[in-house]
């Protein structure tokens, strides 16, 4: 083999080499964003995935003019079942509750843990009848969950709030109405979900 020859061999292998190389740094970093994406101990998505989300849907809706529902749910007395149980066992039941809530939702439905044993669902193309039937199996399965492996015993249920996009809705002003819905599922004794709309005008401007 000559000098050239030897030379172009060494360089097709750096090339191969340098590819490989890439293709090891762009997945990666694809696996860092996934990560940066979800909850480390849920697997759902985090709080600011969950935000983005919500923000996209809503400028979706507006562009198209089709509903969509957002919905916050919090575990019944979970900070009782930490404090009986313990922290690890705690955790594993918001991870068994997440992976309930994915299996069960479509897979257009976005679930995220907003912090502690809050989780919000964003439910694209969905009246608020069919949001509340969605609400309602996963209330069903929740509460039919076996908490065996990390709690004897143990029984789950959820409360929830609903809503529905509304004309110049923000991100936020759906998240304070769901949980409006939700705070009402608390004090009404738990296990249910409560629809909350936005308030419509009380008049026309100018009448």
């Amino acid at each position: 083999m000559t000098d050239a020859n030897h030379s172009c061999g060494n360089c097709e292998q750096l090339r191969t080499q340098l590819a490989e190389k890439e293709t090891e740094i762009a997945q990666l970093r694809a696996r860092m964003d996934e990560l940066g994406r979800h909850d480390s101990i849920t697997g759902a998505l985090n709080r600011r995935s969950l935000l983005e989300t919500l923000v996209a849907e809503l400028q979706r809706a507006q562009r198209t003019g089709h509903p969509f529902c957002f919905a916050v749910l919090e575990l019944d007395r979970f900070e009782a079942v930490s404090g009986q149980y313990g922290h690890l066992a705690g955790d594993a039941v918001l991870k068994k509750m997440a992976d309930t809530a994915i299996k069960l939702l479509r897979t257009v439905d976005r679930f995220g843990r907003l912090g502690g044993e809050s989780f919000g669902i964003v439910l694209p193309a969905t009246w608020l009848d069919q949001g509340m039937i969605a609400m309602g199996r996963l209330s069903k399965a929740i509460a039919d969950c076996d908490w065996g492996d990390t709690a004897p015993g143990l029984k789950l249920t959820f409360s929830g709030g609903i809503t529905t996009n509304a004309f110049g809705d923000t991100a936020e002003s759906m998240i304070k109405r769901a949980e409006q819905g939700m705070r009402q599922a608390q004090g009404e004794g738990g296990q249910r979900t409560i629809q909350i709309e936005e308030a419509l005008p009380t008049g026309l401007p100018g009448a």
